[in-house]
């Protein structure tokens, strides 16, 4: 008879927790946002969908070294290289499929020399075809640097620029022979 009445009393003491509960939820803040409305808060390094930047000077950053495509996990980043009159190289095509794309940035931060590739805070991404999810490179291509606005890969590894020989740039050295033994 008492573990009868204890249990009755058990039972109510939890009800009775449960409704203060739900009460006292009742007026703190939500936690649901009207997405579409309301914005949702991204940490800083979000790594969401990813672009192809340009120089400084608005030409493509990519030299098409096919490292992303090596590094890619899942193998969803396709290139073909060709080469322009001054030697330089760049994608004839670039594909990435979103489909496989797992956003783990190994692209951008391992691999690429020349910082074409970039992972951008965008992730609305949906799609009504599993098709329409495979990006070329004129969907990739943005009309700026990205996150590094000043770098430009050429000027960094010492490529000729059209017209004038390694070091009679702007800002630069006279190449060094390796090839000779003096200082």
């Amino acid at each position: 008879m008492f573990k009868y009445i204890g249990d009755i009393v058990k039972g109510t003491g939890t009800q009775l927790r449960s409704l203060v509960m739900v009460f006292g939820h009742g007026f703190r803040k939500r936690d649901t946002l009207q997405y579409p409305e309301e914005a949702v808060y991204l940490p800083p390094r979000y790594r969401g969908r990813i672009v192809l930047t340009r120089d400084p000077d608005g030409e493509e950053r990519c030299v098409a070294c096919n490292l992303c495509a090596v590094a890619c996990p899942v193998g969803c980043i396709s290139l073909q290289k060709a080469e322009t009159e001054d030697g330089r190289w760049y994608p004839d095509f670039f594909r990435i499929n979103f489909s496989r794309c797992i956003f783990c940035g190994l692209c951008e931060g391992e691999a690429c020399p020349t910082t074409a590739i970039q992972l951008t805070p965008d992730f609305e991404m949906a799609e009504f075809k599993r098709q329409d999810l495979v990006y070329e490179k004129e969907d990739l291509l943005i009309s700026g640097p990205g996150k590094n606005p000043d770098y430009n890969f050429y000027r960094v590894a010492g490529m000729a620029v059209a017209g004038k020989p390694k070091g009679a740039a702007q800002n630069e050295a006279e190449p060094i022979n390796v090839k000779s033994l003096l200082p």
